[in-house]
């Protein structure tokens, strides 16, 4: 069954603005959606359990660094199974409580979903813009047809939005837009995912 909402979504539609969410199975998602998704947020998610512990150690010495050069710009590493249990279950913020309860439901979820589970919840409930939730909506928003019908292209443009959708987007690419579109299809294969069997 597919959430009903979001606490973030809620907080939007609370606020007075307006959501745009359309659920689809994951057989109703472009495949090339899916890879784009892991090339550019997580290229692990196939083989690990639901913690890239490779990637918070670089991003705890990016933002070490990062804050001792007083730069603001903070790095994540956050996997796309985090990234779903906060969204589904928890509300916005970066407080230790939401972390450890986050720590806690990436578990549950890896065990009881399972990576097919997880890759079919996550395109569908994250923001691609403002107040554009899931695949469904945002392909429809900017490029005018189903997620289901994304080229390869239109998948990494869609993957580039993240993990700031409010900042970039596909109907205004910047020149570093058009390049992390192309990073993330360069990165990816164009093999078969097999979240079955990862």
């Amino acid at each position: 069954l597919p959430p009903l909402f979001t606490i973030l979504m809620v907080k939007q539609a609370v606020a007075g603005e307006g959501i745009d969410y359309r659920w689809r199975s994951i057989d109703n998602i472009s495949p090339h959606l899916v890879r784009a998704a892991i090339a550019a947020e997580d290229a692990r998610f196939c083989t690990h359990t639901g913690f890239d512990f490779d990637a918070i150690q670089k991003a705890l010495k990016a933002n070490e660094a990062a804050e001792q050069s007083g730069s603001s710009k903070m790095r994540g590493g956050s996997t796309i199974s985090q990234q779903t249990a906060k969204n589904v279950f928890l509300w916005p913020g970066r407080d230790w409580v939401r972390k450890g309860l986050e720590a806690g439901y990436t578990g549950l979820i890896e065990i009881g979903w399972g990576k097919r589970r997880i890759m079919e919840v996550y395109p569908n409930i994250i923001e691609f813009g403002d107040g554009i939730y899931g695949a469904e909506a945002a392909s429809q928003h900017y490029l005018g047809h189903s997620a289901k019908t994304l080229s390869r292209r239109e998948a990494a443009q869609l993957a580039a939005t993240l993990p700031s959708p409010l900042k970039r987007n596909p109907s205004h690419s910047s020149p570093y837009f058009r390049r992390r579109t192309a990073d993330i299809q360069s990165r990816y294969s164009w093999g078969m995912v097999d979240l079955d069997n990862p």
